[in-house]
């Protein structure tokens, strides 16, 4: 991945690092998988992920945060899941000053019918084990989501045509509310 740097960085003193976050849109017949989170100000819908940690690399990171999570192992999918894009979040979290920003490194993959079948149905490393829930990607697309990639949605079900990672628009404080 080419000019994709997973360590965390600063933009000038006093900035707050960006951490790079890997996700993915897990695909299998029109529905993807979500991790329904409780906060508190209500549900959340998250694609599955997490943190790069340092020294590791994105693809290594998708890896062990899909096991982690739903117990699916990327490495036995027909074809690797594929980077497809990439979005930016400077935001305000409630309760906070300072700046959470994050780069989200969005990955897509097509789940056969029997890896389908074994994702976990809750998430596997929260202690309040959230349901991961299955929705058709055209619902999904206009729910509140994070990241925030609705509008990318029926780009990441089509096959893979473009020459690199999108570059989704950024999360802000003006184009996504925390839940």
């Amino acid at each position: 991945m080419p000019g994709l740097r997973p360590a965390a960085t600063t933009s000038g003193a006093g900035s707050a690092p960006v951490r790079v976050r890997v996700c993915a849109v897990l695909l299998h017949d029109g529905q993807v998988c979500l991790i329904r989170r409780q906060r508190p100000a209500g549900p959340q819908l998250s694609l599955p992920g997490g943190l790069v940690d340092d020294g590791e690399d994105p693809p290594t990171a998708l890896r062990r945060e899909l096991l982690e999570e739903l117990g699916l192992d990327p490495d036995a999918l027909p074809a690797p899941p594929l980077l497809r894009f990439v979005q930016d979040q400077e935001t305000l979290r409630p309760g906070e000053s300072a700046p959470f920003r994050r780069q989200h490194l969005v990955f897509t993959a097509h789940l056969p019918h029997d890896l389908h079948r074994a994702v976990a149905r809750t998430e596997q490393d929260d202690h309040d084990q959230a349901p991961a829930v299955r929705v058709p990607a055209d619902t999904a697309a206009g729910l509140h989501l994070y990241p925030a990639i609705g509008d990318a949605l029926h780009q990441a079900a089509r096959p893979h045509t473009t020459t690199g990672p999108l570059l989704l628009p950024a999360m802000t404080g003006a184009s996504y509310q925390w839940c």
